[in-house]
């Protein structure tokens, strides 16, 4: 597998768990009921597409978990700032370059 293709399923893989957790969340604060039930339901379905999609293929996933962490990182502040209006505080925004630092140092150490 080339590796522009594995980097752009790890961002796909990353935008399903943050997606899914979200989803999941949304589904507790709804009223309970039926549309509630499918909210799971629908959580439920993309977080097992998640754990497909970061399974399925062939590769050393360990190898590419720094990167992999980065993209969830990302994804999941965006998603935080943008759906549930909670932006990123100072020490999340710090702890976040950390994450950043430590994905280039695997990536390169791997390239």
């Amino acid at each position: 597998m080339s590796k522009p293709l594995a980097i752009l399923i790890l961002f796909f893989a990353a935008v399903l768990e943050a997606g899914g957790d979200a989803v999941v969340r949304h589904a507790l604060r709804q009223s309970p009921g039926g549309m509630r039930w499918l909210t799971f339901a629908a959580g439920a379905l993309i977080l097992f597409a998640y754990g497909y999609t970061v399974n399925a293929p062939d590769w050393d996933f360990g190898r590419l978990l720094g990167l992999y962490v980065v993209f969830f990182f990302v994804v999941a502040q965006l998603m935080s700032w943008l759906i549930f209006h909670q932006p990123p505080n100072l020490s999340t925004m710090i702890g976040g370059a950390l994450i950043l630092a430590g994905g280039l140092v695997i990536g390169i150490a791997n390239a």
